[in-house]
């Protein structure tokens, strides 16, 4: 084990599977140039160690980047690349949504067509251009897997698991969380399985379900719910598509309580499908109604205040499940 940063991790990830596989090569905007100077950035001196064959600078296109992915996928390599902010994907989507995540239907499920898909997101002050939070959307594609990660060991896990899965993988990064937290990682080819979900911390009386940057609020929020005697279950879902959802219920029914919480806007939102999902399966065994904690519907503000505003506090989380417990 040796302590990273996420984005250390995830340069580790990048770095086995080239070596591992000659089909394995990344593409995107300044992934070899000098926006990576920084250590903890995910494609740091990976075109020095493996050249520009392997780690591809690409034109300003996010269009093509994807093209770029399908087209290689079809010929038999496992390309991984790079949409470097989140809502920059809507310019790489018909490639992504309407081609990459039908291929494998459109050949009777005769071949696989692997592809990787990383996509930078979180908060930090670049506007609403820039910073959207949209994998409920991504979720609701047939064909596509969906991972979000929270801590360096996931990130690599699940990103080589990314790799090297037959089908199309987007693996969505918090960019705060690149040197913002630091933790043991497995070393080698160590993998976390898409779908499985992991317990971030045990408790008795509320299940919290989230994933990504949230997981660290969530935990915040449980250390202040502790010292007044609440015990808060929080369960990382690592994977949004395949869903663990046997792991959410499993929960549920042990706390009789839920509460659902993402950085992304409330209104159909990923937690909306997770209440819907706990409400069909265990709404006998419910003590009262889910709740959801969420962003409120607007675009990402730009301002460091305003987006502290935005984004879902472990105060907010705490007032919603001292309340639930409360009221029921």
């Amino acid at each position: 084990m040796t302590v990273k940063s996420v984005g250390q991790a995830i340069a580790e990830a990048l770095s086995l599977a080239l070596e591992m596989d000659e089909g394995v090569f990344l593409a995107g905007e300044g992934i070899g140039t000098s926006i990576n100077i920084n250590p903890h950035l995910p494609t740091h001196q990976l075109l020095e160690r493996f050249g520009a064959r392997r780690v591809r600078d690409t034109p300003v296109s996010e269009a093509a980047i994807a093209g770029l992915a399908v087209g290689a996928s079809c010929m038999g390599l496992k390309p991984v690349v790079e949409i470097m902010y989140f809502p920059f994907f809507t310019l790489a989507s018909d490639m992504i949504i309407n081609h990459a995540a039908k291929l494998r239907y459109l050949s009777g499920g005769l071949s696989s067509f692997p592809l990787t898909v990383r996509i930078k997101s979180g908060l930090f002050s670049a506007g609403c251009q820039h910073s959207h939070y949209l994998e409920s959307w991504l979720t609701h594609v047939p064909g596509l897997k969906v991972v979000y990660p929270s801590n360096p060991a996931d990130a690599k896990g699940l990103l080589l698991s990314a790799v090297f899965d037959p089908d199309p993988v987007v693996i969505i990064e918090e960019m705060p969380l690149y040197w913002s937290i630091h933790d043991e990682v497995p070393e080698g080819d160590v993998r976390v399985p898409l779908g499985q979900a992991r317990l971030a911390r045990q408790g008795r009386d509320v299940t919290l379900v989230t994933y990504g940057g949230a997981v660290h609020v969530a935990l915040q929020a449980a250390d202040v719910l502790a010292e007044e005697g609440i015990a808060l279950e929080v369960i990382d879902l690592r994977s949004l598509l395949p869903l663990d959802t046997a792991t959410v219920l499993a929960s549920v029914r042990k706390t009789g309580r839920f509460v659902t919480l993402h950085d992304a806007t409330r209104f159909c939102g990923f937690g909306a499908e997770l209440v819907a999902t706990v409400a069909e399966a265990c709404h006998g065994e419910l003590k009262a109604p889910p709740r959801r904690v969420a962003a409120p519907d607007i675009p990402v503000p730009f301002t460091p205040p305003q987006e502290d505003f935005y984004r879902p506090s472990a105060e907010t989380v705490a007032a919603t499940v001292r309340e639930l417990v409360r009221t029921s």
